[in-house]
């Protein structure tokens, strides 16, 4: 029986790793090999890790983890999880093993859904890109295009300090990587660029929010408060998977998970000893 079940080795899920492990809570992180920033070369705007290989940053972090004797990683998925009648938790893992918690943390994150276009998944994370925040700099003086939508006028005002050029695309329709650089096809209509910013849609990642009967916000997320609870006690969520009512939607964001992450795992102490009164 461990105290904490953190499902999800991404930056939220070793975070709340790593602050179970310092309070010596026994604790079980499962790590499916599979992460929504896996397309991408580098990370950006994350103190100390600017640039760096996101794989390179949970290798260091996972060494980390290796220095608290309660913390245990497997690399398998779950399949699923179930509350039992008396509170606690159980997991069937991919490996056909089972575990049992006293809570859970679920950081199991998002999913890309990449839309029928073609040229489109090949390019995302690499060309195409969906956060100025996390890939605009990189385009300082470029040529940029913008998928029209609702919020495409935002997106303008974000990168007109940092791009050269912009262009707003209508419905792209094709994306390919050229000697000129990328060519975005909207209808008879192409434009050669450096890098495109859209926003496909995304979905959970994992069914557990489903198999657990979770809350979920209109983005399609679970519903959490600011500490990371959910709507099913024992349930903690933290990472781009969850999010507060006064947030429209998910922050994708390495730092915002690893903070959603430590808050977790502080909460999970304080469920752990509140059990135990």
């Amino acid at each position: 029986m461990y105290d904490a079940l953190v499902i999800g080795g991404g930056p939220a899920g070793l975070q709340a790793t790593l602050t179970l492990g310092r309070m010596h809570r026994p604790t079980l992180m499962l790590d499916s090999g599979s992460y929504r920033n896996a397309p991408v070369d580098a990370m950006h705007n994350i103190l100390t890790n600017d640039g760096r290989d996101p794989a390179e940053f949970r290798s260091i972090v996972r060494a980390e983890l290796a220095a608290y004797g309660e913390v245990e990683v497997r690399d398998v998925a779950a399949t699923s999880v179930e509350r039992l009648v008396d509170g606690t938790f159980a997991a069937t893992l991919a490996d056909g093993s089972t575990v049992a918690s006293r809570t859970v943390v679920l950081a199991t994150g998002l999913r890309d859904v990449m839309p029928d276009v073609p040229g489109f998944a090949e390019q995302w994370g690499r060309t195409v890109h969906v956060c100025p925040f996390c890939h605009g700099h990189e385009l300082s003086g470029k040529r940029v295009a913008i998928q029209d939508s609702p919020n495409a006028g935002h997106a303008v005002a974000l990168l007109s300090p940092i791009a050269g050029a912009i262009t707003v695309v209508p419905p792209v329709t094709r994306v390919a990587s050229s000697a000129a650089g990328l060519v975005v096809t909207s209808g008879s209509t192409a434009v050669v660029v450096d890098g495109l910013f859209a926003h496909p849609a995304f979905e959970q990642s994992a069914p557990f929010a489903e198999q657990l009967g979770l809350e979920l916000r209109e983005s399609g997320c679970i519903a959490i408060d600011m500490f990371g609870h959910t709507s099913v006690p024992g349930v903690f969520a933290a990472g781009d998977l969850a999010h507060v009512a006064d947030m429209p939607m998910p922050m994708p964001s390495v730092l915002a998970a690893a903070h959603a992450g430590q808050l977790a795992g502080a909460m999970v102490v304080r469920e752990v000893l509140m059990q135990a009164v």
